[in-house]
């Protein structure tokens, strides 16, 4: 939208025809289809070469990442620029946060992974930079071998990768043992509140709470239900467990006694907003990096 409003020639490519036709609406112009070598053929032929290729959280949905490089290569001009963004796989191990592993995320990325794997289509890590979104992200900007000037990021953070052994199995060993240490707590904390006649409601149905509730065995039995602000979740069922998704106004007629933060990537905003929750007695249930209690 920015690219429109500044009048800098664009193109989007979107395969869901209702985003497609959203991103119209507000003047982006967009081409419905799968990014690949068949689509960077047809774009080329009615646009020319891009300057630039823009995602974020894309990559990391897409099965075929050497088809998406090779229309990448087909598509920019000599001295072009990939840029994308996704979730970090440094990040996740570190924090243990195992719900960004959900049916969309087809891959986690780390810097090591991006670089073997564009190097192979004769591309090359010019620089990383970290970023908080979704409880921690990494922007990857790729150019053509030789092209570009290398930052001086790109081998720190393979260095960092190397110092906390993203390479070795046993990392993998360990992060799973920490998955199901938070999966024991987790559940404990909802069954002493059961226990304890206390209700509690979860916030905010998204992909993430899908993989909690589902990996811990949580259902309506310790979770009355999920408040989400989205009209299309509402009147619907989590999926696997079935608890009900109910909309936010019911939430706020009566606070519960806890509330179980599925949104943690947007823990500073969300308590911000829902301050009089804690005010009111309320606690706060987390997960990520630990399983918690928070109250005032």
């Amino acid at each position: 939208e920015n690219f429109s409003k500044n009048k800098i020639r664009h193109l989007g490519v979107e395969p869901s025809e209702n985003v497609a036709n959203e991103a119209r609406k507000h003047g982006i112009n967009t081409l419905c289809s799968f990014f690949n070598l068949t689509t960077a053929e047809k774009i080329t032929s009615e646009y020319g070469l891009a300057d630039a290729l823009i995602a974020a959280n894309v990559m990391c949905h897409i099965p075929d990442l050497h088809g998406v490089a090779r229309g990448v290569d087909h598509l920019l001009k000599p001295k072009g620029i990939l840029v994308f963004e996704e979730p970090y796989l440094g990040d996740m191990i570190q924090n243990t946060a195992y719900d960004q592993i959900y049916d969309e995320h087809v891959y986690i990325f780390s810097a090591r992974s991006v670089k073997n794997i564009f190097n192979k289509h004769g591309f090359e890590l010019i620089d990383v930079k970290q970023q908080s979104t979704h409880g921690g992200s990494m922007r990857y900007i790729l150019a053509r071998k030789g092209k570009r000037p290398v930052s001086p990021n790109v081998d720190r953070q393979l260095a960092y990768e190397d110092n906390i052994n993203l390479h070795l199995k046993g990392t993998y060993d360990r992060f799973r043992e920490r998955c199901e240490l938070s999966r024991k707590d987790l559940v404990a904390i909802l069954q002493q509140q059961k226990n304890a006649g206390k209700r509690v409601v979860g916030y905010a149905a998204t992909s993430k709470s899908t993989t909690v509730l589902n990996y811990c065995g949580i259902g309506p039995d310790l979770i009355e239900f999920i408040s989400d602000t989205t009209p299309i979740k509402q009147g619907k069922y989590s999926p696997g467990v079935h608890i009900p998704v109910r909309p936010y106004e019911d939430l706020k007629k009566c606070y519960p006694d806890g509330l179980l933060l599925f949104a943690w990537n947007h823990k500073k905003e969300v308590m911000e907003k829902e301050s009089n929750f804690l005010d009111q007695g309320g606690e706060w249930i987390t997960y990520v990096p630990q399983v918690a209690l928070i109250r005032k």
